[in-house]
């Protein structure tokens, strides 16, 4: 289901063997726009160093209490491979933590989920990473934060539109599915909803967002409310709307490839 990630910010996470804080924020790559890591405020638990969940380890998200559980007891997440809270996330500190964890690399391959292209097979089929193989579509990710990418500016084809506010992610495949604009210095009060796959491309040095629509197609859209439900309907209508085929058709279509 869609979550905002503003939703999940201090949601409750609950290891095999009790609480180890809560959400803090969250790592993508600047390619599939994925969470890649949960990052996790542990209060005085793990002091000096970033406590990083992959979403492997995710099992549910319950709105209604406000927790998220993870498949790994404190031991685990205490003995795995440290990182300093002004350290990056370097592709060796991945290596040794994928490793330590026994999990396939996301990067390994060309979908999503690197030789899977949908998550849930994955975490229902564990069976299947000892088969993974990496090859020659594996990728080198630039992880970003969602708290230091909120607030960049948005670039249409013919002039700025607003800032990032918030993602909104699918809490199965952990795909961030939309940025939420808030549009209030071109046209004020109003949100609109931006698919990561019409991104034509980002300056990260200027913290802007290009996307290669015109405004005035922007402000025709279906627009976004606090109090809007992100149902398939209205995902189909935004959609077609830009001229765009849904993500879900093109992720089915990749599972049905994969098998």
């Amino acid at each position: 289901m869609l979550i905002k990630v503003k939703t999940l910010k201090d949601f409750k996470l609950d290891s095999l063997d009790g609480e180890i804080g809560k959400v803090e924020e969250f790592y993508f790559d600047d390619l599939h726009w994925t969470i890649r890591y949960l990052v996790a405020n542990t209060n005085n638990w793990l002091t000096g160093r970033q406590v990083l969940i992959a979403p492997y380890a995710l099992t549910s998200v319950m709105r209604e209490e406000k927790d998220i559980a993870i498949s790994l007891t404190k031991k685990q997440i205490e003995e795995s491979p440290s990182l300093s809270y002004d350290k990056p996330v370097s592709r060796q500190f991945e290596g040794d933590y994928y490793g330590y964890y026994g999990w396939p690399v996301y990067w390994g391959g060309p979908y999503m989920w690197g030789a899977y292209p949908y998550f849930p097979y994955i975490i229902r089929d564990s069976g299947k990473w000892g088969q993974y193989v990496q090859d020659q579509n594996a990728w080198d990710p630039h992880l970003r934060s969602t708290e230091a990418v909120t607030g960049y500016r948005i670039q249409a084809s013919d002039g700025e539109i607003g800032h990032v506010e918030d993602f909104v992610i699918d809490d199965e495949t952990w795909a961030i599915r939309y940025l939420i604009v808030d549009t209030q210095n071109w046209w004020p009060g109003k949100k609109v909803l931006i698919s990561p796959k019409w991104i034509e491309r980002v300056s990260w040095n200027d913290s802007k967002v290009f996307i290669n629509v015109p405004r005035e197609t922007i402000k025709q859209a279906p627009e976004y409310t606090e109090e809007a439900l992100l149902t398939r309907d209205y995902e189909n209508g935004l959609h077609r709307h830009y001229g765009r085929q849904g993500y879900w058709i093109d992720e089915e279509a990749s599972v049905g490839q994969s098998h």
